[in-house]
């Protein structure tokens, strides 16, 4: 992604916040990826970060104190969750090595300008022993399909993503020094059809509409 399109993209959510975080409102989507991303049983730890914390919604679900995020009108949404933000990109975190328990993006990989920078700051500022959680929409099932759809349709929240297979997000935690320790995959139902509470498959699925990846820095 180019710095204009990256720009761009964070100023959509900038200039919507209000609208981004209405959609988690009482919302079954956001209650399927949550359960998967509970079910890896990650151990509460802190200090913990999430990159692209947003308005901090998947922030107060898994306890990350501290966000980061280039666009600015989420942060104070954020805030008021009690999460400690810092408007900042996450190719260069603004944290000193190994400061940091567990390290979270969810939904943040695809709008990012070098996601394999994005990582090794991760790397970086992430404890030798701590957790990487990775969430994405994988653009090989229904649901990537149908973003893929909104973003060739320029819509306002996707026309500058780009969207990667489970293959693609291996590759680039594996070059970033990261390696999945486990990973669940959920949301079989249809875009715009979704009725039914899930529960997540402990397998990596590239039909699934979510993933959710735990990584470390060493292989188990």
């Amino acid at each position: 992604m180019q710095e204009k399109s990256w720009r761009q993209s964070s100023a959509v959510f900038h200039k919507r916040a209000a609208e981004y975080d209405s959609w988690f409102e009482e919302s079954l989507l956001f209650a399927i990826e949550t359960e998967a991303i509970k079910s890896l049983q990650i151990p509460q730890a802190t200090p913990a970060l999430e990159i692209g914390v947003g308005p901090g919604r998947f922030a107060t679900e898994f306890g990350s104190d501290f966000g980061i995020d280039p666009a600015n009108a989420p942060l104070h949404i954020a805030a008021k969750r009690n999460i400690k933000v810092c408007q900042a990109v996450g190719e260069a975190l603004p944290f000193l090595d190994k400061s940091f328990a567990k390290v979270s993006l969810f939904f943040t990989l695809c709008f990012v300008q070098n996601p394999e920078k994005v990582l090794t700051e991760a790397h970086r500022v992430l404890r030798d022993d701590g957790d990487m959680l990775l969430g994405f929409v994988p653009s090989t099932g229904q649901w990537g399909k149908a973003l893929l759809k909104k973003k060739e349709a320029k819509h306002p929240f996707y026309e500058h993503a780009r969207f990667y297979s489970i293959d693609d997000c291996e590759t680039l935690l594996r070059n970033s020094g990261l390696f999945i320790h486990d990973a669940r995959s959920t949301l079989y139902q249809a875009p715009e059809s979704v009725d039914t509470m899930e529960t997540a498959r402990s397998e990596l699925d590239n039909q699934a509409g979510f993933i959710a990846l735990h990584a470390k820095k060493h292989i188990s």
